[in-house]
């Protein structure tokens, strides 16, 4: 799946990685050179920036779906660089947001 042309991230996505990666209370926490080095290598992938304009649609996202802000965030940018499909484990499911379909890759073939 990550081989494909149509993967992409944000930036948000990958400092989430990075702060929850490296946590020091986590007790398998990845090193810093191990963390930042999987930053740079997702990097090969189209990554959308959290600019004023991500602002805004996950601002509308929120008050529109309920989402979190952060999670709204992910929402816009997945929609703003043209994703259909956004696939987390921290979303509903199936549910479709201007054009872009939440997917639980850990749900796909389930009922």
């Amino acid at each position: 799946m990550l081989d494909g042309d149509g993967v992409a991230l944000s930036v948000q996505v990958l400092q989430e990685f990075y702060v929850q990666a490296t946590r020091a209370s986590r007790p398998d926490r990845l090193p810093h050179d191990t963390a930042a080095g999987l930053v740079v290598a997702w990097t090969r992938f189209r990554v959308q920036a959290v600019d004023l304009r991500i602002l805004a649609a996950a601002i509308e996202i929120r008050k529109t779906h309920g989402y979190s802000y952060w999670d709204s965030a992910i929402i816009a940018a997945a929609r703003a660089i043209g994703c259909t499909e956004l696939y987390t484990e921290d979303m509903a499911h199936g549910h479709r947001i201007d054009g872009v379909t939440i997917v639980n890759p850990f749900r796909v073939g389930r009922s």
